[in-house]
């Protein structure tokens, strides 16, 4: 155990002072070698030995806005394409992946590029730069007919999916209206069916042909690799690619709408959305970090402008948004309000209006420019923790090079936020937010617009026969052989205790300059009474909306300068507060959780205010998919009188019926000192942190009332057989299906491990049998999987799959004879077993590359009664196990039989196919259930 002396405290005191925006920005380094093969592969190594991993991300210079007219939709499909397999790795390209133990891997197209990315130990280096150059060099000869035919069929499932969320149709009347045709960005990167649909064999091969050539890609390597190492291994796999016919990405203007547009659209949602759109410059343009901070200062940042006057003070609206969405030749800038339930649309788009023009004739202050910026350099700085992923190193250095042509392109855009000017944003939204802008209105009410069908579902396409899936290989590239496997070297956890008795458990990482604290409470929503579900999620909200001491705007802002995030939250067993703070801004940020956690105001129009905003969102959970099943499933599950077996947030009469006295009974029962512990993950020494916490929570005492217990009493039991809820959502294109059972599986179990190695194989990742069925050899579900559904005191096992609406019942059939096939006559079989457990060792390294990952990790070890060191020893666990042993977890936790499938998807078109099925139905209109 360690405590802090005195002499820490009043050091640490008297360090209490907000550090400089440009100190800050000095703290932001990348630094890389570039070099340029002789094909015109640029390649761009940068260093970062914090960790034996290496971030892969190859760039694409080539995106939706290079399409032809009528092939929308290409650069994705293609996307799609690269990952099934190339000459020499036939397979798909997530199996060779997962025996390298790579992590954060994934492809992503937009109108500007296409990229590849994925986090590898060092020692699978060679083997994915082996893997990226087959694909990039050698790929056609495994693109067969039957592979384009499926992808096709999971991309229009990946356009279903979006199309069917509430408000699913809206960027398609977005990008039609602001870039009209013939213009590079009239069409959105998902594409159109009928395009999809026309996609030939001719057509991919010429689009690899003319997009796909080493001189129109970036490689980059971030991380446990030198530059040196870097350039032979990218001779060694690149070197030999040809060259490619030059691409000279679209340009594109800036359309400018000769009047202003007003749309009304009506959907499935809680209430009307007000939301302003303008085309600006793209994001090479300095005016373009200026429109950005000008729109965060009016409605992104919690302080904005509209939220203080729309949301805090006038009451119109529930929420506000200001953001900019920037591509490579133009941007969207957009403003928005969520109107409050009963406000007049016109009331609130008047008012909207009035503020924008209210700001753009004032100008910000500079205080607002300094907050905006020091918010956007300390996500900056957290995010450059990871060297991979979808923010991290490699992405950075990327998307700089090809979007801007200057790897560094990141600094300059610091610096650019560095040396803003009030008078530099306040000129730029002049310029732009004065010229004619869109303005769509979203109302609640049935879909008016309709989304486009694949002529497949239509029944119009042609009988295309079976399909060659025949590979071709024009160069042998045998695969170079895996390196030594990196272990995982977990940080050393330390304890300590405050004054006031609070455990502290403290880990050191000094990849980047921050902090992150965790004050972790034994509550969650588990802890609500129930006929008060939602109170736990109402009174943490309410935390963050006024102390004694601070106005919920005076705390929104506090952050702001300090670069500080404080989320509030946890889930069904915990109750926490979590702040990310740049280590230079620690003592003021943690003098700032402190006054939130300790001294609430609770203040009832703060409480009516965020009642309102919560109902809100639980009406719009009933209109999304995955959330009314995820809603209507748990009660089946768990029970209706069991803690889990309700959602987190209630329910509108629950929430409605909640008291002051109710959130400050919460308070002084849950969020106490005697009930909670503290977890730090820190670039600053142990003792420094305890003094520090010490200042601001070591004199916290518990109050006089009991401490709250938990009723877990009431003891789930699944149903004698399997039974089916459809709730009837019409006019949907796709069903969401999600199905589950409670186990007798304990987290704290040594076979809990098993058990999710076991899922490996039947639905926990890609390759398993559940979306490899659905997805890769159906077409039928952008993606479908089974997961376990893990709480201090239940786990339950779930299976979700959107999927083609009308495919819903063929889809359920599938998902019940592989489940009963596993686990009965076809479980886990050697080749699943080896490939399941070299991953699960291998991307042990990867999973706990950040912060945030280690905090979390040592936060389910505490809720798990874990030892400190778990993780590392989950390696030698893994290759204990057998085939027999992951049978035998999952034969103990799973009946099919016990199963409660709810179905979210059109009644008229899905009840006639469950009825083969052969289980008891029940219907349920939706309206019945929304309040």
């Amino acid at each position: 155990m360690a405590d802090a002396s005195d002499a820490d405290v009043a050091a640490t005191a008297d360090t209490a002072e907000v550090a400089e925006l440009t100190a800050l920005i000095d703290e932001v380094s990348i630094p890389y070698e570039k070099f340029t093969l002789d094909n015109g592969l640029d390649v761009i190594v940068h260093t970062d030995r914090k960790a034996p991993l290496v971030g892969v991300a190859v760039w694409y210079n080539v995106g939706s806005k290079d399409e032809p007219a009528g092939k929308s939709g290409f650069a994705h499909l293609f996307e799609h394409l690269m990952f099934n397999g190339s000459e020499n790795a036939p397979g798909e390209y997530f199996q060779y992946l997962q025996e390298i133990g790579a992590t954060d891997t994934n492809g992503t197209t937009n109108f500007d590029r296409t990229n590849y990315f994925q986090t590898v130990p060092t020692g699978g280096l060679e083997r994915a730069l082996w893997l990226e150059s087959d694909r990039m060099g050698y790929l056609l000869g495994a693109v067969t007919q039957a592979k384009l035919d499926n992808q096709r069929g999971v991309v229009q499932n990946e356009k279903r999916q979006g199309d069917n969320q509430p408000g699913g149709l809206i960027f398609y009347e977005l990008v039609e209206t602001l870039f009209p045709a013939p213009h590079p960005y009239d069409h959105t990167p998902i594409g159109s069916m009928a395009d999809l649909d026309s996609a030939s064999m001719e057509d991919v091969r010429n689009w690899f042909r003319d997009k796909y050539g080493p001189n129109n890609a970036t490689l980059v390597l971030a991380g446990d690799v030198s530059a040196a190492e870097g350039r032979r291994l990218a001779e060694k796999y690149f070197g030999a690619i040809e060259r490619g016919p030059v691409n000279n990405p679209a340009e594109a203007s800036i359309p400018e709408l000769a009047e202003n547009v007003r749309t009304v659209m009506r959907d499935q949602v809680a209430t009307t959305s007000i939301t302003k759109y303008w085309t600006v410059p793209g994001i090479t343009d300095r005016e373009l970090t200026a429109l950005t901070v000008g729109a965060q200062i009016l409605g992104g940042l919690s302080s904005s402008r509209l939220d203080n006057a729309l949301v805090r003070n006038e009451q119109l609206a529930v929420g506000v948004s200001g953001g900019n969405y920037a591509f490579q030749r133009v941007g969207i800038l957009t403003v928005g309000a969520f109107a409050k339930p009963g406000v007049e649309t016109e009331t609130v788009e008047a008012r909207l209006g009035q503020l924008i023009d209210q700001f753009i004739a004032e100008g910000p202050t500079e205080d607002e420019v300094r907050r905006a910026a020091t918010s956007t350099v300390a996500q900056t700085i957290r995010g450059l923790e990871q060297v991979g992923g979808f923010g991290g190193k490699a992405v950075t250095l990327a998307s700089g090079e090809v979007l801007a042509g200057d790897p560094d392109f990141y600094a300059t855009q610091l610096e650019t936020l560095a040396t803003l000017t009030p008078a530099e944003v306040q000129a730029a939204m002049q310029r732009w937010m004065t010229r004619p802008a869109m303005t769509l209105i979203l109302e609640p009410g049935e879909r008016d617009s309709s989304y486009e069908e694949a002529a497949s579902v239509e029944g119009d396409a042609a009988d295309a026969g079976e399909a060659s899936d025949e590979v071709t290989v024009t160069e042998v590239r045998p695969a170079p052989p895996l390196g030594a496997g990196s272990s995982l070297d977990f940080p050393d956890v330390e304890h300590a205790t405050l004054a006031n008795g609070m455990k502290v458990h403290y880990a050191m990482r000094d990849a980047v300059p921050a902090t992150y604290v965790t004050l972790s409470f034994n509550a969650g929503s588990a802890a609500d009474p129930l006929d008060k579900r939602g109170l736990e999620t109402l009174a943490m909200t309410l935390f963050d909306e006024g102390t004694t001491t601070r106005t919920s705007q005076q705390l929104a802002e506090e952050r702001e300068r300090l670069g500080a995030n404080i989320s509030l939250g946890g889930g069904f067993d915990r109750s926490s507060f979590t702040l990310s703070a740049l280590s230079a801004n620690l003592v003021p940020s943690l003098e700032l959780l402190s006054d939130i956690v300790r001294n609430p105001a609770f203040a009832p129009s703060e409480l009516e205010r965020v009642r309102t905003q919560q109902i809100t969102s639980i009406e719009q959970e009933m209109k999304t998919p995955a959330a009314i099943a995820q809603r209507m499933l748990a009660p089946l599950v768990y029970g209706e009188r069991n803690p889990y077996g309700g959602a987190a947030n209630g329910d509108g009469a629950s929430v409605g019926s909640i008291t002051r006295a109710d959130v400050t009974a919460f308070k002084d029962r849950w969020i106490r000192p005697d009930n909670g512990e503290i977890f730090v993950v820190s670039d600053r020494p142990l003792a420094e942190i305890v003094g520090a916490l010490n200042v601001v929570f070591g004199d916290w005492d518990a109050p006089a009332v009991a401490k709250g217990v938990k009723d877990f009493s009431a003891t789930p039991q699944a149903p004698d057989q399997p039974r089916i809820v459809l709730y009837n959502r019409p006019n949907s294109p796709q069903s969401y299906i999600l199905g589950g059972q409670i186990t007798p599986v304990d987290a704290r179990d040594e076979t809990y491990v098993d058990f999710l190695n076991a899922n490996n194989a039947l639905g926990g990742n890609f390759l398993a049998r559940i979306n490899m069925n659905l997805r890769e050899d159906k077409g039928w579900s952008y993606g479908s999987y089974g997961y376990n559904q893990t709480r201090e005191n239940a786990v339950a096992y779930l299976v979700q799959a959107p999927v083609q609406a009308d495919r819903t019942g063929d889809s359920l059939a599938e998902l019940i004879r592989e489940t009963g096939d596993f686990l009965t006559t076809r479980g886990v079989t050697d080749d699943e077993l080896r490939r399941i457990v070299a991953a699960e060792i291998g991307e042990l390294p990867g999973q706990f590359e950040t912060s945030p990952d280690i905090l979390t990790a040592m936060q389910n070890n505490a809720l798990y009664g874990r030892p400190d060191n778990y993780y590392e020893l989950l390696a030698d666990r893994y290759r204990t196990q057998t085939r027999t042993s992951l049978d035998a977890a999952a034969r103990a936790a799973i009946d099919p039989d016990r199963f409660v499938w709810v179905i979210v998807g059109d009644g008229e078109k899905v009840e006639p196919q469950l009825e083969q099925l052969g289980l008891d139905v029940e219907v349920i209109d939706l309206v019945q259930t929304e309040n």
